[in-house]
């Protein structure tokens, strides 16, 4: 059932997007380098060429088994259960000592003041998303998700889809809120404007051709610009 329009129109008519989409890894949670440290492992647990950092970061923000095929092109497809088991159990070991990016916390308040709609679109699957809400203390924040499992993983346009309907807002209202190629070519697919974060997982030059809006280095700069521009 579509969401109601928020009942402050004056809000409404102030801001230019109604709907945010955030990215999660890398974008509000500083956990880039460990998943690269955990794919790393994963592929040397079950033989194969381990990814350089670079390579096995490219893959952040695929849905699991689209970035650890991706990342390690050499494992058998007949491997790919037993890698995804070595990369999950890896990441259940360090999943505590990750935490939100400083200053995600006040700018998504700031956001929810303003009654923007919040939600996340993310490679991650349910229960790791629901998992890292939890850790991150941040349960309730978002109006609503969609996780690669439950839909078409990135850059398939179904996730930005599926949030647009559930609230009745045109993609030309919903912002998207990415560190990777992934999230702004989602975007583009969509049909939606986006921003890119070059402080995840990819460089801001690989941002180039796919027509961010802005591209914000720290969480302090996005925030600024969200609160002038979104």
């Amino acid at each position: 059932m579509p969401h109601l329009l928020h009942p402050d129109t004056s809000t409404r008519l102030s801001r230019h997007f109604d709907l945010i989409a955030f990215d999660w890894d890398g974008t509000l949670f500083d956990s880039t380098a460990i998943i690269t440290r955990c794919i790393q492992n994963a592929v040397r647990d079950v033989g194969g060429t381990v990814p350089s950092d670079k390579d096995a970061a490219y893959v952040i923000g695929l849905g699991l088994m689209q970035a650890l095929a991706h990342a390690a092109p050499d494992v058998p497809v007949a491997k790919y259960p037993e890698l995804g088991a070595r990369y999950r159990y890896h990441y259940r070991a360090c999943q505590n000592d990750i935490s939100l990016f400083e200053g995600v916390s006040s700018m998504l308040a700031d956001l929810k003041t303003r009654q923007h709609w919040l939600t996340v679109a993310t490679g991650k699957s349910r229960p790791g998303l629901d998992a890292a809400l939890q850790t991150a203390q941040l349960k309730g924040v978002f109006n609503a998700s969609r996780t690669a499992d439950e839909t078409a993983g990135k850059p398939d346009p179904r996730m930005l889809q599926e949030l647009m309907r559930e609230f009745g807002v045109a993609p030309e209202r919903t912002l998207m809120i990415g560190d990777t190629t992934h999230d702004l070519q989602m975007a583009l697919n969509a049909g939606c404007p986006s921003v890119a974060v070059s402080y995840g997982a990819h460089e801001a030059e690989t941002f180039n051709g796919l027509k961010p809006l802005f591209v914000a280095h720290s969480v302090r700069e996005l925030h600024e610009w969200l609160l002038l521009k979104a």
